[in-house]
């Protein structure tokens, strides 16, 4: 996911696209932990979505607070 496209999102979909990525995260890592994960690099991925996500929204917030 670019950032593009997470900036034109409105906070409701941020934090639904967040809560579904966190949801994603769990499942990444339960599937390491039991050796099912085919891809390992899809963690990384999913970890700097989410840290996108968070930025925009904290982004937002101080916009909103001036």
């Amino acid at each position: 996911m670019k950032a593009n496209e997470i900036r034109d999102m409105s906070l409701v979909e941020l934090n639904n696209k967040l809560a579904e990525l966190k949801s994603e995260l769990f499942n990444l890592r339960f599937q390491l932990a039991v050796n099912q994960l085919e891809n390992p690099m899809r963690i990384k991925a999913v970890k700097k979505d989410i840290a996108r996500i968070k930025t925009v929204i904290r982004a937002n917030e101080l916009n909103s607070e001036q």
